[in-house]
């Protein structure tokens, strides 16, 4: 079926069923970022690969709402679908609801498969339209008869963690989030997130792409833990340890049938956020509910000394595979035989030649030209640009390895850069620099960072269109919350432990894009009268590409700072390269 005729046979059913807008969102049961492909159906439906976005379809009109991160690829990826982008204002806004409201009369009906929106998304659908005499369904799928041939849900082997590799056990953990519990008086709490479940239990999976997570439900009451998954993914030792720890094993649908047989004598904490509307309506309505943020989701946040340690060697090991990157696309370029997909294929070998690889840790983002000022590209067959010696190339990578999750930017120029492309690129180094420098007292909020950070820009009368930072799992989800480094007042303090992303940036469309992202941990500095203090410590290794740096637009600090910088990777990679590798490095972490 081409995208036109699934458009046409959503609308088919929609008049059947006397539906007037059917709304899917970007997600699955578990309300994740990254899905399985059983769980893709954004893209099934219009072509639109993106990670974040709405699809709303009405009889006359059909839109995908999505933030500025994909206002170009959007309307590339959706021509001949029958679809057009609707540009949010407010990133993960559900403005949607809104123009529905505006659309039409009251007494249409909205509906939507529970299975794919968060609780969240359900309260701003009802409580937007149902005072509008909308009535509101949201049990509806409209896919599952139409797509044929679609993947199964995966069936990859879960396997647990060693506590050498996670510091923490998982009696531990679960104690900790009990504890929790207790303090808000709630007898049992359901765990949908896949990162929190993997967090909690040790466990980690292949379910979904660049994620190390196994779908699953986590139930959590005062006497019992039950971990709700496909039997077949376990082997009889991972049950064996999981039972050891008095977690029950039953099968990944039973989830609801524990739900359901809740009674008024229960208190359950649910996150609104993380939990689907399909799994809150089976909770009954005598039951009540406490919606609040998973306890985990700020424990997992908090790094312990051991991860920490493995997360700097997997640093080191991560920079080694960067640094022969760099070198071999730097000595191929002239050849023509490198291209946006190539690079990425080969930087994937690289990582996979380092100690502890499991996968890389999203799709790499390698944006030559034009296509570095998409925030979120990702190069395809028809898209694929042939690197040339010139002009700057944009590269957001990551990987997971058995010690961590890496997430780094670099941009480097294959030419001569031009004046305007050097401005840019130090404009945007100062921010990164001044990011990562801060000083800053406990219960910081991100929001606070992220000013400090676009500082030097703004004072440029620049800026750039995302956040300015993400927190980021242990070997887990390269996104991880619940803090933030971004404009929006989310109540969340930097607490020590944690690992956030600095990466600033600027993108001039139809020309080229700069980011340069670092990781840090939020640390502990000094107190003193005045109030305790903490920093950031640097913990990517790669060095930072000085000849696109105007070094007269940068203060003593940051020259300074960017000079400590790249020796730091020197020192910290050189035993791990060869002679050659280690002397091309050393040229190009040399003091500006």
């Amino acid at each position: 079926m081409t995208h036109i005729e699934k458009l046409s046979a959503i609308r088919a059913l929609m008049k059947e069923q006397g539906i007037d807008a059917y709304i899917i969102p970007s997600s699955d049961p578990h309300i994740s970022e990254y899905l399985p492909e059983h769980y893709k159906c954004i893209s099934w439906t219009s072509g639109f690969t993106g990670s974040a976005g709405t699809l709303v379809i009405t009889l006359d009109f059909a839109g995908l709402w999505t933030d500025s991160r994909y206002f170009v690829q959007g309307p590339e990826q959706l021509k001949g679908s029958g679809f057009e982008l609707v540009k949010l204002k407010v990133q993960h806004a559900a403005e949607y609801v809104n123009w529905i409201s505006e659309k039409f009369n009251n007494g249409a009906t909205v509906a939507f498969d529970g299975n794919l929106a968060s609780l969240a998304v359900a309260h701003a659908i009802k409580s937007t339209l149902e005072p509008l005499n909308f009535t509101i369904n949201g049990h509806v799928d409209l896919l599952a008869s139409i797509w044929k041939g679609r993947p199964e849900l995966p069936k990859t082997t879960a396997y647990t963690l060693p506590i050498s590799t996670t510091g923490q056990s998982t009696q531990s953990k679960l104690d900790a989030v009990r504890s929790e519990l207790k303090e808000k008086r709630v007898t049992a709490h359901l765990i949908s997130s896949l990162d929190d479940l993997a967090w909690v239990l040790n466990i980690r999976g292949t379910d979904v792409p660049c994620n190390p997570v196994t779908l699953g439900f986590l139930y959590i009451a005062t006497d019992k833990t039950v971990l709700f998954i496909d039997p077949s993914k376990l082997e009889s030792k991972t049950v064996e340890e999981l039972n050891g720890f008095g977690i029950e094993i039953q099968d990944y649908t039973d989830v609801r049938k524990t739900l359901k047989s809740l009674t008024a004598s229960d208190r359950i904490l649910i996150d609104p956020k993380r939990t689907c509307f399909a799994i809150y309506d089976s909770i009954p309505n005598e039951v009540e509910i406490v919606e609040a943020m998973n306890p985990s989701t700020l424990l997992k946040a908090i790094k312990n000394d051991v991860e920490l340690q493995h997360e700097r060697q997997a640093m080191i090991n991560d920079g080694v595979a960067m640094t022969k990157f760099f070198k071999w696309v730097e000595e191929n370029v002239a050849s023509g035989t490198l291209s946006e997909m190539s690079i990425a294929d080969h930087l994937r070998g690289l990582r996979a030649e380092q100690p502890g690889f499991k996968d890389i840790s999203f799709d790499t983002i390698a944006g030559y030209k034009d296509h570095g000022a998409l925030p979120h590209y990702k190069a395809e067959e028809k898209s694929n640009y042939t690197l040339k010696p010139e002009g700057l190339l944009l590269v957001d990578s990551g990987g997971q390895y058995e010690t961590g999750t890496t997430d780094i930017t670099r941009v480097i120029t294959l030419g001569t850069p031009t004046a305007e492309e050097k401005e840019d690129y130090t404009i945007v180094l100062k921010g990164t620099i001044e990011g990562s420098m801060a000083i800053y007292t406990k219960g910081t909020r991100g929001y606070q960072i992220d000013a400090i950070t676009r500082r030097p820009i703004w004072a440029t009368l620049r800026n750039y269109g995302h956040g300015t930072g993400h927190g980021v799992g242990f070997f887990l989800n390269v996104h991880e919350g619940p803090h933030v480094i971004n404009p929006s007042n989310v109540d969340i303090a930097l607490q020590t432990g944690m690992i956030s992303s600095i990466e600033p940036g600027l993108y001039r469309e139809g020309k080229y894009g700069i980011r340069i992202e670092n990781l840090v941990v939020s640390k502990d500095l000094s107190s003193n009268q005045f109030g305790d203090f903490m920093e950031f410590e640097t913990i990517t290794i790669c060095y930072i590409a000085t000849d696109l740096v105007e070094k007269s637009l940068l203060e003593k600090t940051h020259i300074d700072w960017l000079n400590n910088y790249n020796q730091w990777v020197y020192d910290s990679l050189e035993a791990k390269l060869s002679a050659e590798e280690a002397s091309w490095l050393k040229e190009k972490t040399k003091a500006i």
